[in-house]
């Protein structure tokens, strides 16, 4: 299966922030330091996530049967 880049980087982005909410909002009110918390953690996984190129794909089961084959197992 193929993700782009972009879908990537959204659901990280999306996860962060909901990590960042659910501890700011733990006494019912986020202040300005913790709404810029939560942007900051969106921001950062959405930048870092889409940089970080995909692993080249592989052949799938083919190619780790043939590997632990190569390597007695």
């Amino acid at each position: 299966m193929r993700i782009s880049s972009i879908a990537k980087s959204l659901v990280a982005g999306g996860a962060a922030g909901a990590a960042a909410a659910v501890t700011a909002v733990q006494d019912s009110v986020i202040t300005t330091v913790e709404g810029v918390t939560i942007a900051l953690a969106v921001l950062s996984a959405w930048g870092i996530v889409y940089r970080v190129p995909n692993r080249p794909a592989t052949g799938g089961d083919e190619d780790l049967l043939r590997a632990a084959r190569r390597h007695g197992q």
